[in-house]
């Protein structure tokens, strides 16, 4: 399967979970998949616990969320000759 199809998994609606991306339009947001993950949950607990979800899907959900962190690295390193990191408008951190 390509990233593209992968990512054609992830679908962002308006009136949908608050507009968060989800998974192929169902109402199962990427950060719940990513939760699970993070606890331990093996991929087929996931699948056993959710029938309607595909394999495809958890890798579609770890493909986005791979690009996601990938899109905002690249925007805080591209401050040339500045080795911190500026941390996001309105973020609670503060540059040491």
């Amino acid at each position: 399967m390509t990233a593209e199809s992968l990512l054609s998994r992830i679908t962002v609606e308006s009136g949908k979970c608050g507009g968060r991306p989800c998974i192929r339009g169902l109402r199962i947001r990427v950060q719940d998949v990513l939760g699970m993950l993070a606890e331990g949950m093996a991929n087929n607990e996931i699948l056993e616990d959710y029938p309607y979800l595909e394999q495809a899907d958890i890798r579609a959900v770890l493909m986005y969320a791979a690009r996601q962190f990938d899109h905002r690295q690249s925007q805080y390193t591209a401050f040339s000759g500045n080795t911190h990191r500026t941390p996001p408008r309105g973020s609670a951190q503060s540059p040491a």
